[in-house]
This record gives C-alpha cells, sequence and structure tokens, in this order.
C-alpha cells in the first residue's frame, strides 16, 4: 500500500561546515539531514531505547538522492520525512529538503529491522505496524 502518513518536518540549519569550495552545500549533507529526519520519525513512533528494549534495530538497504536546486548559506530550509510503504519486513521512507515553495533535493531509504540477538533481520515492529494502521483510518476518514 502506498500513501502519504506519518509525517514529520524540522527546520535545517545550514552550518559553515555544510558548505563547499563553491558556496553550496555539500551533496553529502543532505544524507545527514536525511538521517536526522529519520532519528526525528523514529524518536516520535518507535524511540531507540524502546527499540534496544527489544533487541531490534533499523538497517538502510537503500538511499536515493535526487538534487534540484542548491542551497546556500542564507537559505533557511526546512525538511520532511514520512513513510511511503510498511511492510511485515521492509520500510520506505520518503524526504523532501525545501524552503518556501522550492524543492531543493528529493529521497527516499529503504531499510528493514535487524534483530541483535538473533543476530539476523526481523519483521517490522508491531508497534509501528499499528500506527501505521492508525493513521490510514485517520486519513480514510477525512
Amino acid at each position: 500500500m502506498t500513501t502519504d502518513l506519518m509525517i514529520v518536518e524540522m527546520e535545517i540549519g545550514i552550518k559553515a561546515y555544510d558548505i563547499d569550495a563553491m558556496g553550496i552545500v555539500s551533496n553529502i549533507v543532505y544524507i545527514r539531514w536525511f538521517e536526522d529526519l529519520r532519528h526525528l520519525f523514529l524518536e516520535k513512533h518507535f524511540p531507540y531505547n524502546e527499540m534496544i528494549a527489544t533487541n531490534i534495530s533499523p538497517i538502510l538497504i537503500k538511499t536515493e538522492v535526487h538534487y534540484k536546486v542548491p542551497l546556500t548559506i542564507q537559505d533557511h530550509p526546512r525538511g520532511t520525512c514520512k513513510i511511503k510503504n510498511l511492510g511485515s519486513s521492509k520500510w520506505e521512507m520518503d524526504f523532501e529538503i525545501f524552503s518556501g515553495d522550492i524543492i531543493h533535493c528529493k529521497g527516499k531509504q529503504t531499510g528493514c529491522f535487524y534483530n541483535l540477538e538473533k543476530q539476523r533481520p526481523s519483521l517490522v515492529p508491531e508497534r509501528l505496524l499499528e500506527a501505521y494502521e492508525e493513521a490510514k483510518l485517520q486519513m480514510h476518514d477525512e
């Protein structure tokens, strides 16, 4: 199932060390921002202390980045992260970095969860699946 659910958004501060020799945000910085957004998402929906207590951890399988319009240190971007697909064993998140109506970067991450004790992939935690289903119901009711 594909839908736009479970979204987090944050302000992004551009630091001097994010800028390359041409005065624009370095490409690698966007991936760090994706990670910051994914961590914010997990803190909201399934905090790390709870994950570790159940012996699981998220693992990235793939990250895709599509650069659109460069950012400079004078810009004030925001970022969003949302679940695009959530199955029993894999998840897919979409990311967007923007300022105003300008989209600077879009991306996608695919991943799974890993059972630290069994040393193998695990099913998506029930807590996330329940939150996802609840979000779908709320979206359907609107």
